[in-house]
């Protein structure tokens, strides 16, 4: 609460101006944070309930712990943002791990594969690479679209005493958001449809979007400017609509 207070972007949160009390909140969370996994567990299964817990913990433990430690928060914040798709493959009966039973299965195009697709498209869901490659998609998304946003934060998380990469150093904040825009385009282009996740011809559907976004993320590295960090923030929140529509699509 007094780190809150000192941010204009937080500073009217419910337990900052006291419309709840502390003891209030803390019921609520740990209610919803036990209520949540037990749901999971029994109707669901372990894995995802695991999953949602591990999450809680990332977030509320080791990811607010770390914002006022270490710039290292933000890789950990991506994390805790790329593991809700692997509760729904896991929820699904989908395999994270390769086993004996469910090894890595490459779906290479027509041309090359001598594997129908009818067969492929059964292995799917138990191919490992399938939730990795929606676990990276989502993983590397965060970094063009929190970066640029912390970019226009940046006086306010500096007053609050956060050590945000964009307080700490603002060209390799831009610089970071570029890396993982370029990321992206083998991220979809080559491991997605490898995965057996869509066909292959998202890989050339989805270089438009991806192209776009790395274009914007190009031009605030180049120029630094808030200008470029709100027009590559703006990007990204369409971005991951579009390359999930995509994905159903194909």
């Amino acid at each position: 609460v007094p780190f809150d207070a000192q941010m204009a972007r937080t500073r009217m949160r419910p337990l900052v101006r006291r419309a709840i009390t502390p003891l209030h909140a803390a019921g609520f969370a740990v209610a919803t944070g036990v209520a949540g996994p037990v749901v999971l567990w029994t109707m669901v299964n372990p894995a995802t309930a695991l999953l949602g817990l591990a999450n809680i913990a990332l977030y509320a433990g080791a990811y607010t712990w770390m914002k006022r430690t270490t710039i290292w928060n933000t890789w950990v914040g991506s994390v805790v943002g790329a593991i809700p798709p692997l509760m729904g493959w896991t929820a699904c009966g989908g395999h994270l791990l390769p086993s004996a039973a469910h090894p890595v299965a490459l779906h290479l195009p027509a041309f090359l594969s001598s594997v129908p697709a009818a067969d492929l498209s059964l292995s799917v869901i138990d191919n490992p690479l399938a939730p990795f490659a929606l676990f990276m998609l989502l993983f590397s998304w965060q970094f063009p679209h929190f970066n640029p946003l912390s970019h226009l934060m940046r006086e306010s998380y500096a007053q609050g005493g956060y050590r945000m990469l964009s307080v700490v150093d603002p060209s390799k904040n831009a610089l970071v958001s570029l890396r993982h825009s370029l990321l992206l385009i083998p991220i979809c282009s080559l491991l997605m449809p490898i995965s057996g996740l869509t066909t292959w011809a998202f890989a050339l559907t989805s270089l438009v979007p991806n192209l776009i976004c790395a274009r914007a993320a190009w031009g605030w590295w180049r120029y630094g400017g808030e200008k470029q960090a709100r027009a590559l923030w703006h990007n990204m929140l369409w971005y991951l609509p579009v390359i999930l529509g995509l994905l159903m699509f194909h």
